[in-house]
């Protein structure tokens, strides 16, 4: 790596646009790690501070993540969500060829407030379950999600669910639900101190705010969901095609509707 050393362009902005070449080019690929900063330090001759605030400038734009105690790695290539399928967080992961997993914060009965009633269809007060959870992908954070069920319909998950699994795939499998259909929003914001925390990323980042409420087959609302996921590691994909019926208008055949409001 050659610096420029008079040059007007800041020393560690020559470094991390020579590890973003190496990136871009496939010569470092994602999940692989990045030099050190003490490689980088010793092996071009600047100081530490300098090889640390070029690896941080990769981190922050999302190029690149860091594991404490580990190392920083290049980051994969955003994660697409579309709206051509109804699938759950793990299904979509694996779809993708990524291993997701959970961090689960809370698992336990609440009285349902407004909002959750509400979509739910019950009775303001009635019991659901309450489930939050850290999503990953490779080990890297990707959204918090908070998502209730109607307690009645799901006697036993709360002693029974196994988070590794998909909570799909439970519900199908050992109470016969199939969620067949969904109404999502998105939304753009900016994330709180807490979900900053929980993702690893910067206050006031940029995220995606999601809600869904998803239905079964007789149109009965069964799960109610409010998220935020990383706007660095997440794009929203649609599908537009012309319409046919000859008015030259474009239509939204496959619409994804994620969504949740900023709250203040």
């Amino acid at each position: 790596m050659l610096l420029d050393r008079n040059s007007a362009v800041p020393l560690y902005y020559q470094i991390h646009q020579h590890l973003l070449d190496q990136i871009e080019s496939g010569t470092l690929k994602p999940g692989q790690p990045l030099p050190s900063e003490q490689e980088i330090s010793s092996r071009i001759g600047v100081s530490r501070m300098t090889a640390r605030q070029a690896v941080k400038s990769l981190c922050d734009t999302g190029i690149a993540y860091s594991r404490r105690g580990v190392g920083t790695f290049v980051s994969g290539g955003k994660q697409e969500k579309t709206s051509s399928e109804l699938l759950s967080f793990t299904q979509e992961m694996k779809a993708r060829h990524c291993h997701p997993s959970s961090q689960v914060l809370k698992f336990e009965k609440v009285a349902g407030d407004g909002e959750v009633a509400s979509a739910l269809h019950l009775a303001e007060g009635e019991k659901v379950l309450c489930l939050i959870r850290v999503r990953l992908a490779d080990g890297v954070a990707m959204g918090v999600e908070n998502g209730f069920l109607p307690f009645r319909m799901f006697p036993g998950l709360l002693e029974s669910f196994d988070a590794r699994k998909s909570l799909y795939q439970t519900l199908a499998e050992g109470y016969g639900v199939h969620m067949l259909a969904a109404d999502e929003v998105v939304e753009a914001g900016l994330a709180s101190a807490r979900d900053a925390r929980l993702l690893r990323i910067k206050k006031n980042a940029p995220v995606f705010f999601l809600t869904r409420v998803s239905y079964t087959e007789n149109g009965q609302p069964v799960e109610y969901v409010r998220s935020t996921y990383r706007g660095d590691r997440w794009k929203i994909v649609n599908r537009l095609t012309a319409d046919q019926s000859g008015d030259g208008k474009a239509r939204q055949v496959k619409r994804l509707s994620l969504g949740m409001k900023a709250k203040p």
